[in-house]
């Protein structure tokens, strides 16, 4: 990371199902991606660019920013200063349960809005970090609940409708999708791949992205960042993860997954183990 930077991405216990990151950023970008959980960030000083398929927003200190799974998204600073800010991502799972709580639609909701200033619920974001860095998991849990059905009273909607255009390209960008999963380590090429779904590669090229907002080779990167985070939170070493997802080396695991998850993949598993032996208590 570039001097002055610094960047914590962990769990609790008590939050089953979300992550918290807590970071400065100055010169880090994150390239274009996608979570398969919600984002729920506050901004705390500094400014935030965000880059999304409809443009690009800005986020100041007191904005909150809100990105629905599976939407491609870019992170950069938005002023020489960076940005510092402090981030929930939770799982679908667990924004669904507060929604039927709630009485929502059944479904997964989706949030309607990506950038607004509410220093209130940016507070409550925070509320949330202090808590669980208290390890306080009474307020964390009573915390993170109020937060999720604050933002879906006032800003979610009913489960959204599925992405992509009209005819066969949902359909052939799925089967594409299924056969890059299975080759996570060893994947054709565009040509090639192409040419087993029996279309042109420009035809599947452009299914891909209507999609899923990302062409493949980005996706797949994408997907081996969180194959590796699941092997890390079991305990294996970076070096055996890099070539278990298909990355070349661990330089290369470690250049990609910085610039998505926001820290590196030791300073990521050392938070995971922390956790679990705490998570284990006195033997």
């Amino acid at each position: 990371m570039t001097r002055g930077e610094q960047a914590r991405h962990w769990e609790h216990p008590a939050l089953p199902g979300v992550d918290l990151l807590h970071a400065r950023y100055i010169r880090h970008t994150f390239p274009r991606h996608a979570h398969d959980g919600f984002v729920i960030a506050a901004v705390t000083s500094g400014v935030e660019g965000i880059g999304l398929p409809g443009g690009a927003e800005r986020a100041g200190a007191g904005s909150v920013v809100l990105i629905n799974p599976e939407t491609p998204h870019s992170a950069y600073a938005g002023a020489e200063e960076g940005w510092a800010y402090r981030v929930l991502y939770p799982s679908p799972q667990v924004v669904t349960a507060v929604a039927a709580e709630l009485s929502l639609p059944r479904g997964t909701p989706s949030f309607t809005t990506t950038v607004l200033h509410d220093p209130g619920t940016a507070r409550m974001i925070a509320d949330v970090h202090a808590a669980a860095e208290r390890d306080n998991a009474l307020a964390a849990d009573s915390c993170l609940r109020l937060l999720l059905a604050r933002l879906l009273a006032r800003h979610g909607s009913g489960p959204g409708a599925a992405r992509g255009g009209a005819g066969g390209g949902p359909t052939l960008a799925a089967r594409a999708r299924e056969l890059l999963l299975a080759r996570l380590t060893h994947p054709p090429g565009l040509e090639a791949l192409a040419a087993e779904l029996g279309t042109s590669p420009f035809a599947l090229l452009r299914a891909f992205r209507s999609a899923y907002g990302l062409p493949p080779h980005a996706w797949l990167t994408g997907e081996r960042v969180r194959a590796a985070r699941r092997l890390l939170d079991a305990g294996v070493a970076p070096a055996a993860v890099a070539t278990a997802v298909g990355f070349t080396d661990q330089p290369h695991l470690n250049r990609h997954f910085t610039r998505i998850v926001g820290v590196p993949p030791g300073a990521y598993q050392r938070e995971r183990k922390n956790v679990q032996d705490v998570a284990a208590g006195p033997s």
